[in-house]
């Protein structure tokens, strides 16, 4: 097999060269408009917002820092511009049913301008009614008719008052009523008196008096239905002042809304009820009550002139195109509105003013934009979205009443017409777990918007990306950056996502590596931030997650972790691991050793067996063991007996880069041929013996390179990668020029094959026709080790039998 070079420093890191941009600063750049290397989101997105079937919201899906939330904002803004602006939404009392206010849907500025319109009637009113009751001919007209009652009162008891006379009788007014009593001669005649009469006269005053006190209950008992008659023509008389004093004034407010006819009827039941109620409205004490500042009711009124105000509860009179809005806390309350109540002696009191809109309310008709795990950890505001979107209205009322918790008398406002498109914004997994878990989720989000992580290296979406830069930098309002530090942050980009022929999507991080080389710049005084600046930001960023990966690297280099970067050794090899730490990633070295004997067949994982492997882990010891039984000894049992260990390893251990290394320790300690520990090797091992693409190959090589570079630099040190790797190399400067300079080495490999070989540097040997490895190869070796234990394993069992026939 041919010798295996090593990656020329050109092919370690895709650059991008300043002169190929065509500006000098981004001050040229024209900003970009719309969601840049999102063509599928895009369509998606247009798609969404334009079809108008039910059910048809929108999850925008993807990893957060992706501009998920500001791209669909920009798009819906834009958007919204050219859509018709929804109407205003006003909750104005129902009269008949107070617990039941109406709604008013009318055009856009049109509710303010009802709500001045009846602030200023309530104004006439309490002005213009109470000065038509101070009138002298209603005075005199009232007076009329309550004379009526003690003019009908006194003719009837006048009338029984002649009659008793006529009978010798007098009519007596006492604090208690009217009284009797008999008289002879003018004179009242007292008890001892009225004994002394005659019998026969004695019956007879007895027998008038009877009859005269029948004649004054049925006085008495006519003077209620007197009064009330009198009542019903006092109040026919308020009501006539009333509508007389107010009728103008409700038709000139009728005058200004002749186009809505909901209006119209809105202002005949004001002007109605009015006058139903003018005397508690007008001429009673309580007429007065009202709020105070502090939110506490001075009076509880059964009616005051707050019945005739308007709640205001969406209003659009500013509003260029349709709603695009963003609820940040998406409780019940913030989506549904609620009613609020006000404090009076100890009890809470709320009408129809106190109704407050929800989000879903002033974004109807337009576009509302949602965290989907914000509203998943608020209770029960998903299922109440899911409700709303079901039966295509909003009904406000508290959680109470939704749950059917309480049932005390509250409001009921008549439900509002939902028509809006709600975006839920979340990431993949939170997608995929509520199209799984909720049977309601694809019927109301059916349309997915998938934003890419990614976007291809191409030198059109280059230019896109400078224009990207030059955008964030505008709105950010940064120092220009000149083009060195542009394609400096375009060979940053191809970095972070871990591949040199595509540029990164995720925003924020970028937004911030323009804003810390803005910093850098602006305190060196510079007019343009320039590839240094950049180069600045990112080294110290570095440097402020460096602390554990320098602990780690100095602990080695005093002696603490054995790892060797010089020599040979037999069944032990470096590996290399990948740590996530507080969103920063570094590369570790570590040694893997590996231990053999005749035995069952059984490969050992001493990092499983202690449940410090993760699954993957495991099973890339499992395909070890697979490519084990694969390529040796196919007609012998595979007497082995072998543990691998991940040594001085006090965390878990996930993953399968390292079970290519872990098969390399294994074969040298078979065939008993020491590995170079100037090499560590990354690498996903197949059952047919290829090594497969790992994540995290710029950490892990920097890793190694790092503990070398402060050993010191030999020529001889270098790294294993898979070749299918080499892609996404983008290493950084210090790497490159040690392998320009020779002192450092990165080898790709495709297959066990060639890595045992540049770790050994001994051939590793084909089968022959003969059905054998070759002797003296790596191959050889193994197999003649693993006859070799088979043999010794026959004659173990062979002896063992005899001795049990003995």
């Amino acid at each position: 097999m041919a010798r295996i070079r090593s990656l020329r420093a050109s092919q370690l890191m895709h650059s991008c060269s300043a002169k190929e941009l065509p500006f000098r600063t981004t001050d040229e750049l024209k900003p970009i408009k719309g969601l840049v290397g999102q063509s599928q989101a895009t369509e998606a997105l247009q798609f969404g917002v334009d079809i108008h079937s039910e059910g048809y919201n929108l999850f925008v899906l993807g990893p957060a820092g992706y501009g998920r939330h500001s791209g669909v904002k920009d798009y819906l803004d834009t958007l919204a511009k050219k859509k018709p602006v929804p109407p205003d939404l006003c909750y104005v009392n129902h009269f008949k049913d107070t617990y039941k206010p109406c709604l008013l849907r009318l055009p856009a500025g049109m509710g303010h301008r009802l709500v001045e319109a009846m602030d200023r009637l309530v104004e006439d009113f309490r002005n213009s009614v109470p000065a038509a009751f101070e009138n002298d001919k209603y005075r005199m007209r009232r007076q009329e008719i309550e004379h009526e009652v003690a003019e009908q009162q006194d003719k009837a008891l006048e009338a029984i008052k002649q009659r008793a006379k006529k009978r010798h009788i007098n009519l007596i007014q006492t604090p208690s009523g009217i009284a009797l009593s008999p008289t002879k001669n003018g004179e009242i005649l007292d008890q001892d008196a009225f004994r002394k009469l005659p019998d026969k006269e004695r019956k007879k005053i007895q027998r008038d008096m009877v009859v005269l006190q029948a004649d004054i209950e049925k006085i008495i008992h006519q003077v209620p239905r007197i009064r009330r008659a009198i009542q019903r023509k006092v109040k026919d008389l308020n009501q006539s002042v009333t509508r007389a004093a107010v009728i103008g004034l409700v038709e000139d407010v009728k005058s200004d809304f002749q186009d809505q006819p909901a209006v119209l009827d809105y202002l005949n039941r004001v002007l109605e009820d009015v006058v139903e109620y003018a005397e508690e409205l007008f001429l009673s004490k309580e007429a007065s009550g009202g709020v105070q500042g502090g939110g506490q009711v001075d009076e509880a009124p059964a009616f005051n002139l707050t019945r005739y105000r308007v709640n205001l509860l969406v209003d659009h009179r500013s509003s260029k195109g349709c709603p695009v809005l963003y609820e940040d806390n998406p409780c019940y309350n913030n989506l549904l509105g609620r009613v609020e109540h006000l404090s009076h002696m100890g009890t809470l009191l709320t009408d129809f003013t106190l109704i407050k809109p929800g989000m879903l309310h002033q974004a109807n008709g337009g576009y509302l934009v949602i965290d989907a795990m914000q509203l998943l950890q608020q209770p029960f505001a998903w299922d109440s979205l899911k409700r709303c979107l079901r039966s295509r209205d909003i009904r406000i009322e508290s959680l109470g009443q939704s749950l059917s918790l309480v049932s005390t008398v509250s409001l009921e406002p008549e439900p509002i017409p939902l028509d809006i498109k709600i975006v839920l914004v979340g990431d993949r997994m939170l997608y995929y777990l509520l199209h799984d878990l909720d049977p309601e989720f694809s019927k109301f989000f059916k349309v997915a918007v998938d934003f890419s992580d990614q976007m291809d290296r191409t030198t059109k979406n280059i230019g896109l990306y400078a224009r990207l830069i030059a955008t964030l930098i505008q709105k950010k309002e940064l120092l220009a950056f000149d083009r060195s530090a542009v394609a400096r942050v375009v060979e940053e980009s191809s970095r972070m996502v871990e591949d040199a022929e595509k540029l990164s999507m995720e925003i924020r991080c970028i937004a911030d590596l323009l804003q810390e080389s803005h910093h850098w710049a602006k305190n060196k005084g510079s007019r343009l931030v320039r590839a240094s600046h950049v180069d600045q930001a990112i080294a110290h960023q570095q440097r402020r997650l460096g602390r554990v990966p320098d602990r780690w690297r100095e602990e080695t280099l005093r002696g603490s972790f054995h790892i060797a970067t010089t020599g040979t050794c037999v069944g032990q090899i470096n590996g290399l691991s990948v740590i996530q730490l507080g969103g920063h990633a570094f590369g570790h070295p570590g040694r893997i050793t590996a231990q053999v004997r005749m035995g069952g067949g059984e490969v050992v994982d001493i990092e499983r067996e202690v449940d410090l492997g993760g699954p993957l882990h495991s099973k890339g010891m499992m395909i070890l063991s697979g490519y084990l039984m694969g390529q040796y000894v196919p007609d012998q049992p595979l007497s082995l007996a072998a543990s691998i260990v991940f040594e001085q390893s006090y965390h878990g251990v996930d993953g399968d880069s390292a079970s290519s290394a872990e098969l390399y320790a294994l074969l040298s300690a078979l065939a008993q041929v020491p590995i170079r520990q100037s090499l560590a090797v990354t690498g996903a091992l197949s059952q047919l013996g290829e090594v497969q693409a790992i994540g995290g190959v710029n950490e892990k090589i920097e890793g190694f390179f790092e503990l070398c570079d402060a050993r010191g630099l030999t020529g001889e040190q270098g790294v294993l990668i898979p070749e299918s790797n080499v892609k996404n190399l983008m290493l950084r400067q210090s790497v490159v020029d040690a392998v320009r300079q020779g002192k450092f080495h990165i080898y790709p490999i495709q297959n066990v094959h060639q890595g045992i070989e540049c770790l050994t540097g001994l051939r590793a040997g084909q089968r022959g026709a003969n059905g054998r490895f070759p002797k003296n190869t790596l191959n050889g070796l193994v197999e003649q080790r693993l006859i070799d234990f088979a043999e010794k394993s026959r004659s173990f069992h062979a002896n063992d039998g005899k001795e049990d026939k003995k």
